[in-house]
């Protein structure tokens, strides 16, 4: 009788035991996010064919308008445009000149940062670009370049985070708002690392004759 009550505790104690461990390390892993998000644009200056925004946070499409009329880039692509907005309706809206501008703008309609990507891509390789300028949150930057340099390899990519004034990096744990937005920027580059680097894996199980 002793034995058959004392395995249930000790299952039970291992089961404890292994929550902690994993809450430890996503605890770690979340200060470690957090201590590496960008707090600056490491490289203001070089040229790229493209420069591209992801739409949904506040400063976006007015840095990617400054830079492409600083002539950084030949095309500005904007990626999660709410669908029906063409570019002249987005370019008034944005306070911009449409005849000046309406031949160097591109959009899209995706709906989150996969969809970013993979429709980045397919603009970027029907234009012959091979190296653009990021252009989104410095919390979202991280995510953004892993999918980005999933979908393109082949591309240079230089990250160009954007600081808006609602997110307070540097004392990120004192602030809710921006705890909240970081702790679930960071459960979502688990989620994208994990499913990335999934895919061989699944790719090996779905043809195992492949070479490797």
């Amino acid at each position: 009788m002793t034995s058959r009550r004392r395995q249930p505790r000790s299952l039970l104690g291992r089961v404890i035991s292994v929550v902690f461990g994993l809450a430890c390390v996503w605890a770690a892993g979340l200060v470690w996010y957090a201590s590496t998000l960008p707090d600056a644009v490491n490289d203001k200056t070089s040229h790229t064919d493209a420069i591209v925004v992801l739409t949904g946070g506040s400063g976006r499409l007015d840095i990617g308008f400054e830079l492409l009329a600083e002539d950084r880039a030949r095309k500005l692509f904007i990626s999660g445009v709410f669908p029906g907005t063409d570019i002249r309706q987005l370019l008034k809206m944005v306070r911009r000149n449409p005849d000046y501008l309406a031949d160097k703008v591109a959009i899209g309609t995706a709906i989150n940062t996969t969809g970013n990507a993979l429709e980045t891509a397919v603009w970027m390789r029907k234009q012959g670009f091979t190296s653009l300028r990021l252009v989104t949150s410095g919390y979202h930057m991280p995510r953004s370049l892993l999918e980005f340099r999933h979908a393109l390899p082949e591309a240079v990519l230089i990250p160009h985070p954007v600081f808006p004034e609602h997110v307070k990096q540097d004392r990120w744990w004192v602030w809710p708002g921006t705890t909240s937005l970081i702790v679930g920027e960071y459960n979502k580059y688990i989620l994208v690392w994990l499913r990335l680097a999934a895919r061989p894996l699944r790719a090996e199980k779905e043809d195992p004759d492949s070479p490797s």
